[in-house]
């Protein structure tokens, strides 16, 4: 197993990194802003926002989308500033989380589906709940219309499509697995099926590598792993918290950079500022979206 290193510190959780424009950006939930940190650790606020975001992504055309969490809003970043990209509401049934947008500006969305922080305090623990209700995955097309992408998920969280732009892979956080359905050019999704089971780790944020093995952050571990399809581990990285996210990039897009925090629980993660960005070394690089 490799040792992750720090490359900053001082974050309350850092959730959502996209590698855009040699930089690693990426969201800051209580800080309720968008940053990014270049490979010498030094952090830049891009964007502040009135709620907290999560999933990002840009338009073909360069304009960059941002996931309101509270409101179950996309936001899009304009030339004259910020407006409403879409309305989650009508899909999202609690807190809107990570997004993909795919090469002809498709954005899936995933949501929490209930109370997650009320849940995990009832249970006097983190974990994985076992008993929760599922909830729908939203697309949200270019023009920004919504549409139920897929029904029945279990907690979508952080997302991939592969270079072909015809797979999306999706982590089911308290399904433990990740799920692959077949984009259609529209954006629609098919032929639902189970692309890994990933045993007692709770996938998170995900990225895709060339070697087209997926990268998973365990939220309920402090580590970051690499399984193939059906689900062997191909490589692991101890981080030295709960690994929440985790992307691809640097000058050869071989840097794993993860988003590390001792809880994804609200009180605990903004009581201090003790979210790290860890990062490794890997011989595979980044392939696909985002």
């Amino acid at each position: 197993m490799t040792k992750a290193r720090v490359l900053t510190d001082g974050l309350f959780f850092g959730e959502g990194p996209r590698w855009h424009r040699e930089r690693l950006w990426f969201s800051d939930f209580y800080d309720r802003a968008v940053k990014s940190v270049d490979g010498n650790g030094a952090v830049r606020t891009e964007l502040e926002i009135d709620d907290q975001p999560s999933g990002l992504g840009w338009l073909p055309d360069g304009r960059m989308l941002v996931v309101s969490m509270h409101r179950r809003q996309v936001l899009r970043v304009d030339p004259d500033g910020v407006k409403v990209h879409a309305d989650l509401a009508g899909v999202a049934a609690y807190h809107a989380n990570d997004m993909v947008v795919d090469r002809r500006g498709h954005a899936f969305v995933g949501n929490f589906g209930f109370a997650l922080d009320e849940a995990l305090a009832a249970r006097g623990a983190e974990g994985v709940i076992a008993e929760h209700p599922t909830t729908s995955l939203a697309r949200v097309d270019p023009d920004g219309r919504v549409h139920v992408a897929a029904a029945d998920m279990h907690f979508p969280n952080g997302s991939v499509v592969t270079p072909d732009g015809g797979t999306l892979i999706i982590a089911e956080t308290l399904a433990l697995r990740l799920t692959a359905f077949d984009i259609g050019p529209d954006g629609s999704l098919s032929n639902r099926r189970v692309w890994a089971e990933v045993g007692m780790r709770a996938p998170d944020g995900i990225c895709l590598d060339a070697g087209g093995n997926v990268w998973i952050a365990n939220a309920i571990s402090p580590e970051c792993v690499l399984v193939a399809p059906g689900g062997r581990v191909v490589a692991s990285v101890e981080t030295h918290q709960p690994c929440f996210a985790c992307m691809l990039g640097g000058a050869e897009r071989r840097t794993l950079f993860m988003m590390t925090a001792p809880s994804s629980m609200a009180d605990i993660a903004r009581a201090s500022r003790r979210g790290l960005i860890e990062v490794a070394d890997v011989p595979t690089p980044r392939a696909g979206w985002p």
